[in-house]
């Protein structure tokens, strides 16, 4: 990995795909019961990027980041958004500036602006809604909201889910501390059998300019994703949820991307099973044949593709079959060796860390 606080000039394209064993990914709570999200014409599993996005800010917020958006709790009450925004921005002192004159506010302006987002990486990658109810010095200086450089469409399961009935009603028997009598209720549990859920993403390279996004910032997302789903992903609901791949393809060209590079990946019919039986990864073969060739096709406008996939995934390209290596494989051969980089997940993680090489 490099290591610079240069902002992002280039644009890419994300891709990242991760399951869901008798779970549920992400609840509706207008159902009434918080039933999983599921498309009412296609049966697939939907999972809202907000949703994406709380997890990548837990695991920021778990690396020892400044995160602005979050829920803590500080002496037993909760923080409010105007106090996290003063703890940010607690290194510039308004007494230190003559804000009387021009050159002395507009040295404030960009000191409190500076330092808010060095101290903030979710809202560089992620932006933010400013409407804080906080001291007017610090307020008056940033704007009313920063748009975030990246972004991701809603998941969705590359198949139809099932519901698994078995959870839909629950019995809980509790004894109640009064009288030490036992009585029962329905408790709702609504989890999906299996969901393999496709997510697509972008990083702006115009809007990066906006939040300071720094080409550090970007790397770490290669190692983000793939740890909050396996760490943030520990609640009695939401565990049983494993990352499978993650592909980020880095263009040399301004303001240029393939666009839906997630839908040239596609379940291999003939070697997966019918969607209602699937049940594990194992299950299901991803045909990467689409996918290959399409990157293939410009690979004169990729500069490199961050990649790692999970060992247990089998993929299939023509007539190979087999795991990682078969996608590995197929790529450095369509876009050239030099140009695949494979992610070393944790070997590469503690470089983007606040006590590593990484100052964010």
């Amino acid at each position: 990995m490099s290591t610079t606080t240069d902002t992002v000039t280039n644009r890419s394209e994300i891709v990242f795909l991760y399951d869901a064993v008798d779970a549920n990914p992400n609840g509706n709570p207008l159902s009434g019961a918080n039933r999983p999200r599921i498309d009412p014409q296609t049966q697939q599993a939907i999972v809202t990027d907000v949703r994406l996005k709380r997890y990548l800010r837990d695991q920021l917020d778990t690396d020892g980041h400044g995160v602005y958006i979050r829920n803590v709790q500080e002496d037993g009450d909760q923080y409010t958004r105007g106090k996290l925004l003063e703890d940010r921005l607690k290194a510039v002192e308004p007494d230190d500036y003559t804000l009387d004159e021009d050159e002395g506010a507009d040295q404030f302006r960009e000191d409190v602006f500076g330092e808010f987002l060095e101290n903030s990486v979710d809202v560089r990658y992620f932006g933010a809604t400013m409407s804080v109810d906080t001291d007017e010095v610090y307020a008056k200086h940033l704007p009313d909201h920063f748009t975030g450089p990246v972004q991701f469409s809603p998941g969705k399961s590359m198949h139809a889910v099932n519901e698994n009935e078995e959870y839909d009603s629950l019995t809980s028997v509790i004894a109640t501390q009064e009288n030490k009598q036992q009585g029962g209720f329905n408790l709702d549990d609504h989890r999906i059998q299996y969901g393999l859920i496709r997510f697509h993403g972008l990083v702006d390279e115009h809007g990066a300019e906006d939040t300071k996004l720094t080409t550090d910032d970007v790397e770490r997302l290669d190692t983000l994703c793939w740890r909050a789903i396996k760490n943030q992903t520990i609640s009695r609901s939401k565990v049983g949820q494993e990352p499978r791949l993650y592909c980020r393809v880095e263009y040399a060209d301004e303001s240029f991307h393939l666009g839906g590079l997630d839908r040239d990946l596609e379940l291999d019919e003939e070697e997966s099973k019918p969607d209602e039986e699937l049940r594990t990864v194992r299950d299901l073969t991803l045909d990467i044949e689409g996918f290959v060739d399409r990157l293939g096709e410009a690979s004169d406008r990729i500069k490199r593709i961050r990649i790692v996939a999970s060992d247990v995934v089998q993929f299939s390209h023509g007539e190979e079959l087999g795991g990682p290596e078969i996608l590995y494989d197929a790529l450095e051969e369509h876009v050239g060796t030099d140009a695949i980089d494979k992610i070393d997940v944790y070997g590469e993680h503690t470089a983007t860390l606040p006590n590593g090489d990484d100052t964010a």
